[in-house]
């Protein structure tokens, strides 16, 4: 086996374990590890992401309904702007972008090169998100009331960035339901691990209606994720997930300023 197919795999199995010891975070390098070791076209990627995802979304789900911690109200209410905009702009617009988008001199901004740049930068987010983790969980919203367009609105926002780049988008739903929806940190988890789950599933339907999927592979990958989930659920008792986090996002900051330089300066 080559050496960066067998990395690949070996990472699938790592992005599982990330998901199952600090709750999210692991799908944000799915798709650089699909582009940069398996070789995947950007678009493609982005698509066989929003499937593990999902999967591994509701796999967390699950485990956060038997603890109580969903709130099925706010996550339905989240949901459907959600998926109508993941689904819309995976299955019409994502198809529509252009090849060659932009033309600069020497420089031409592909739509993978694009999809690769939009995608460093919610890696950027998502790394500061998860070094500020402790703040974000300190916040205290008991006494602010449920706002349904800003919800509805924030639900569409995040459909449409998960159609694009096929992240999960914990780090932009998670402090929504905290600062808008006034849920306690743990439901906002287990919230945010349903809404992702089904705008992920339903946004892959997108693509499954509109190019070939190669479920050989996709499942093979999506298996070994899983079965890193529950490794990591069973260390994440050991360990301290807080720490953990951050060092992650330190590292997904370290990749996502990586990616900018490859598709840029290299």
């Amino acid at each position: 086996m080559e050496i960066l197919p067998f990395l690949g795999y070996l990472a699938a199995i790592g992005i599982g374990v990330v998901l199952g010891l600090i709750g999210g975070g692991g799908s944000i390098i799915t798709v650089p590890i699909m582009v940069y070791l398996l070789g995947i076209n950007p678009v493609t990627a982005t698509a066989y992401s929003l499937f593990l995802v999902g999967v591994a979304s509701t796999v967390g789900a699950a485990r956060n309904a038997q603890l109580g911690h969903i709130d099925y109200r706010t996550g339905i209410v989240f949901s459907i702007p959600a998926f109508m905009a993941v689904y819309v702009t995976r299955a019409f617009i994502v198809p529509k972008i252009p090849e060659n988008i932009l033309t600069i001199q020497q420089f031409v901004l592909t739509k993978n090169t694009a999809v690769m740049l939009f995608f460093a930068f919610l890696m950027v987010l998502a790394a500061v998100s998860m070094i500020r983790s402790k703040e974000q969980q300190s916040m205290r919203s008991n006494t602010i009331r449920i706002q349904l367009p800003l919800i509805l609105l924030e639900g569409t926002v995040v459909g449409i960035v998960t159609g694009l780049v096929g992240a999960g988008g914990g780090f932009l739903i998670i402090p929504a339901l905290v600062l808008v929806a006034g849920l306690e940190i743990k439901a906002a988890i287990g919230t945010s691990l349903l809404i992702i789950a089904i705008k992920s599933l339903i946004g892959f339907i997108g693509d499954v209606q509109n190019s070939p999927i190669d479920w050989k592979f996709l499942l093979l990958f999506t298996t070994l994720a899983v079965a890193g989930i529950f490794i990591g659920l069973a260390y994440n008792q050991f360990m301290k997930g807080e720490r953990l986090k951050k060092l992650f996002g330190w590292f997904v900051l370290v990749m996502g300023l990586g990616i900018v330089i490859k598709e840029i300066v290299l």
